[in-house]
């Protein structure tokens, strides 16, 4: 992108270059998800060189996957990113507000006002905005709320049976879970193609029994958890070729399965191991009817752990004496490999209330996407239990930006300029999810201002299947506060930081081997 492009043509003022390149450039990422927004926003095609597709309306995903090159974009990226991670949903809308921001406070600038007149309002109008959401939350005190479920169908993009999952999950795991603060809902989702959707309590471990020998099913499971590989201690090359170290390398084995014995004699039937385990371990455990698990992903060992009541520990651990194992055992009412889906199950553990989501798929291209959808469903869901909730289709957004709108005339000087981009940055989410919908955003938009004022309600939108003005809680349409709260805030601090930037200057070279056109691709100025 040249600066004459990023003026449109007209003569570009030196000191108004960087702020141009990077408006456009935000402009650019934010039109790449706006047309995903709301319950009539359309699918996006991600291809990549190799031609593998994903198809997706998911904002975060979407920027994610872009080959992007700006710094400006990347930045805006990484918010999304951060947003996603935060409180798992809401990037679309924080995408679009910041886009706005960055657009309107250019405008402003180009105007005569001064960035940092500009950047003084925004933060004063955001921080007003912010407060303004607050005030408007509803709590939830009960989990069998209904409203959550309108929180899963509105998040999960209107996928019943997703809603349905969530919501069950929510209210098998409890508010005290939910409102732990590392704990995460979207966290217990897994996806599979060819399976039926299903929640129950127990963990998947997404990995087959080491052998087809050993029992497809244990009952009272007595599990051991080893966070660690299943094998000898080892000696180098060079201690084995002495008769020392051949002798200690027998010691060694000889200890090793004295240790699997003394597992086998505690009674433990379910072994479940981070890394790979030793033939002679296999052969032993097998004999025994011992289940063994290996190569399990640290997340999944954690999750047993947990639901089962057992302690994880490494395998220098096996020398205890058996009174001090026995304190690692966890129990379990049962495992089972399910050989269609090439996983094992853990059900009825005695540790900790643990769910588990399976969201079936019917195709490999499928499984992604009906995963992301039930996560940001998760995420919705476990926000509102934490923060509450508040008016949704972009209604309160109108709200607080008629609130804004009233205080603007409170703000001293051209400050109040950059409160004035708040104001219209907060009606981008109505605006787009109308224009979405097949109408015209500006009537629409105005409509629902004057409902509000009128009836003085924050809850009034635009219905998107009639266009008509509706009560937004009446007909379930609702936002986790936590989601826009982050949003919000997320919009102003990427809005501000690229408003700032006054120069851009490509760095030099660090590494000599690098492609002389690598730089170009960013679009900065050579020197």
């Amino acid at each position: 992108m040249s600066l004459k492009q990023a003026g449109s043509g007209s003569e570009v003022d030196e000191r108004l270059a960087a702020l141009l390149t990077n408006a456009n450039a935000v402009r650019a990422i934010t039109s790449a998800v706006e047309g995903t927004i709301g319950p009539k926003g359309l699918d996006t095609m991600l291809v990549d060189r190799f031609g593998e597709v994903i198809i997706t309306n998911d904002g975060v995903t979407i920027l994610d996957k872009m080959d992007v090159n700006h710094p400006a974009a990347k930045m805006l990226i990484n918010i999304a990113k951060a947003q996603q991670a935060e409180v798992g949903d809401g990037t679309t809308t924080a995408t679009i507000m910041a886009g706005s921001l960055v657009g309107e406070g250019v405008n402003q600038v180009i105007r005569g006002v001064p960035v940092a007149k500009v950047i003084e309002g925004i933060k004063h109008g955001i921080a007003l905005a912010l407060e303004e959401v607050k005030k408007h939350a509803r709590q939830i005190d009960n989990i069998d709320d209904s409203i959550l479920r309108n929180i899963a169908m509105i998040a999960g993009r209107e996928y019943q049976d997703i809603a349905d999952l969530v919501v069950k999950a929510a209210q098998l795991i409890g508010m005290e879970k939910l409102l732990e603060p590392n704990f995460k809902l979207s966290d217990i989702i897994t996806a599979e193609e060819g399976a039926d959707n299903e929640v129950f309590m127990g963990v998947i471990i997404d990995q087959e029994r080491m052998s087809k020998e050993m029992p497809q099913s244990i009952t009272n499971a007595k599990i051991l958890i080893i966070d660690d590989a299943l094998e000898p201690e080892e000696l180098g090359d060079e201690a084995l070729g002495t008769e020392i170290g051949f002798k200690r390398y027998i010691e060694f084995q000889d200890e090793f399965k004295a240790n699997l014995h003394k597992i086998v004699d505690l009674g433990v039937n379910v072994v479940l191991v981070d890394r790979g385990v030793d033939s002679s371990a296999e052969e032993i455990f097998t004999d025994a009817g011992i289940l063994v698990v290996q190569r399990v992903s640290a997340k999944d060992l954690r999750r047993a752990a947990e639901h089962t009541g057992a302690r994880m520990m490494k395998r220098t651990g096996l020398k205890k004496t058996p009174e001090e194992i026995v304190r690692y055992i966890g129990q379990a009412a049962q495992v089972y490999e399910d050989e269609k889906l090439e996983q094992v199950r853990t059900i009825g553990g005695l540790g900790k209330p643990m769910a588990t989501i399976l969201v079936g798929a019917a195709t490999e291209e499928v499984v992604g996407e009906r995963e992301r959808i039930a996560k940001d469903a998760a995420s919705s869901v476990q926000a509102a239990v934490k923060g509450g909730f508040v008016p949704g289709g972009g209604s309160i957004e109108i709200a607080v930006a008629r609130h804004v709108q009233k205080c603007r005339d409170s703000v001293k000087g051209m400050a109040g300029y950059g409160v004035e981009c708040v104001v219209n940055a907060l009606k981008r989410p109505l605006a787009q999810i109308v224009e979405n919908a097949g109408y015209n955003h500006l009537e629409k938009v105005e409509q629902i201002i004057s409902a509000q004022a009128e009836q003085s309600l924050d809850s009034l939108g635009i219905d998107c299947d009639s266009g008509e003005v509706k009560d937004m809680l009446d007909i379930g349409v609702v936002d986790p506060v936590n989601v826009k709260v982050h949003a919000i805030r997320a919009a102003g601090e990427v809005a501000v930081a690229i408003l700032r930037i006054d120069t851009i200057i490509k760095k030099k070279e660090q590494n000599a081997n690098t492609k002389a056109g690598d730089a170009e691709s960013t679009g900065l100025p050579d020197f």
